[in-house]
């Protein structure tokens, strides 16, 4: 990926009415002027303005292909650092390939997945997590998930990181330069002052790891297990809220033996709903190992739904017979409404709703939107929703502690700055800002993006 070659990709999904095709190298431009004759005469696209578009014919020898806009961008001011062009076609994918041909013939290279915007690291147009949040950007199926990927692909979340990183090297600086004047016996870092600003740092750390919780939620859907004794109503409840009769439902009990995964778009949030087993005492043990899924899925879950029949009420709606984990929200739903004895009322704080009638269903999204807080998502905060960047800050609070511990048993100096670089070094690996990712984390990373990007 880090040669100059110039490649080309087709850079949207078939089927469109208008398709595009990207170029990116030293000789995007001269290529593709080979194959582009300009509508009015005048000047030919190696010598045109940056910025502009460009109307004309793709040719491939007297043959016209297709009328086409050609955007031209020059270095460094694109995408990727480099000389660019797009050529926006119509979108049949005979017309791409034959374009995408012609450019090849002409000396461009086929691109692999995620290259252009591994060049665009490389020429420092983006840090690491920003070229991250691209891929999370294209993959992002509902508002929240859209919110989280443009505030770090705007550079929010790396911004946060670097005022980090910066602190930290300032202690650094200041310690090492005690190292110079050691003979003096000179205390550049206040000890106490010093101990404050790593505090605070910590504080911070600790905030953006714990957001991790709701931006992977966000990041891959919110999940949700509904669960409750056999014959509840749980796979008509999902049938319903999916608009679709995805879940076998029968009076059956037990017909439910393995969890249902699938996901609905709720208020701009995407919830991933776990229809499970019914839990209650069998000897059947293809049942019980539906029950134990279940369990397992209760346990993964961000929300339970706790689903109770309403006609086998002569009390008090019971409390789940399931344990919760700190954390969890549990939402009791009280299903078959329309069969509940003619005396029993609805408790406060509990949900009644007929699955197989739709009533109550939009006061159940309701509760479940806002059980999800997206509100500092959409002021853009930023929030952790990459298990990398958790996994690094979680090393560097580590490192962190360390330092901590150090500077309370008056570690020595040399040491003590030590350790605060161990800490820049977990931050830094998050944007890759101050060195060159290794070979090995760009390719995990990149090998994930789809062609053309």
């Amino acid at each position: 990926m880090m040669n100059q070659d110039t490649i080309c990709a087709i850079a949207t999904a078939q089927g469109g009415a208008i398709g595009s095709i990207r170029v990116s190298g030293p000789d995007a431009i001269s290529i593709t002027s080979r194959i582009f004759t300009p509508a009015k005469s005048g000047k030919t696209l190696t010598e045109s303005k940056p910025y502009t578009l460009t109307f004309g014919r793709i040719y491939d020898g007297g043959e016209i292909i297709d009328e086409v806009l050609v955007s031209l961008f020059r270095s460094p001011h694109s995408y990727t650092g480099e000389d660019c062009t797009e050529i926006t076609c119509h979108g049949s994918s005979y017309i791409l390939q034959r374009v995408m041909q012609l450019l090849i013939h002409q000396g461009c290279r086929m691109a692999q997945p995620g290259e252009f915007t591994i060049r665009a690291y490389l020429a420092g147009k983006l840090d690491l997590s920003q070229a991250e949040a691209v891929a999370d950007m294209i993959a992002s199926s509902s508002r929240a998930a859209h919110a989280l990927a443009s505030t770090q692909m705007r550079g929010g979340y790396s911004e946060e990181l670097e005022s980090l990183r910066e602190k930290l090297l300032n202690l650094t600086s200041l310690l090492e330069l005690e190292l110079d004047f050691s003979e003096e016996d000179v205390e550049f870092a206040d000890r106490t002052a010093l101990r404050a600003t790593m505090q605070r740092i910590a504080a911070e750390i600790d905030r953006l790891r714990s957001s991790f919780a709701l931006g992977n939620a966000i990041r891959e859907g919110v999940a949700v297990a509904i669960a409750g004794a056999p014959n509840v109503g749980k796979s008509t409840l999902l049938n319903r809220l999916l608009n679709e009769e995805r879940a076998m439902v029968s009076e059956i009990a037990g017909t439910t033996r393995d969890v249902i995964e699938e996901c609905a778009n709720i208020g701009g949030v995407l919830f991933r709903f776990l229809d499970t087993a019914g839990i209650r005492p069998t000897d059947d043990r293809l049942e019980q190992m539906g029950i134990q899924r279940t369990m397992s899925s209760i346990e993964r879950a961000r929300i339970v739904i706790h689903m109770v029949d309403a006609s086998t009420l002569t009390g008090p709606v019971p409390a789940p017979d399931f344990p919760l984990r700190p954390g969890q929200k549990l939402l009791t739903v009280v299903n078959k409404t329309d069969k509940a004895p003619a005396a029993w009322r609805l408790p406060e704080g509990v949900v009644g709703i007929s699955a197989k009638h739709g009533e109550g269903i939009d006061a159940l999204c309701d509760a479940l939107r806002e059980s999800v807080d997206t509100e500092a998502l959409y002021h853009g905060d930023p929030v952790v929703s990459n298990s990398r960047h958790y996994e690094a800050l979680s090393a560097a609070r580590e490192a962190l502690g360390q330092a901590l511990d150090g500077l309370a048993h008056g570690l020595p100096t040399d040491l003590l700055s030590e350790e605060i670089r161990q800490v820049i070094t977990h931050l830094s690996a998050i944007t890759g800002r101050g060195a060159i990712a290794p070979d090995e984390i760009l390719q995990n990373i990149f090998s994930k993006f789809c062609i053309g990007k």
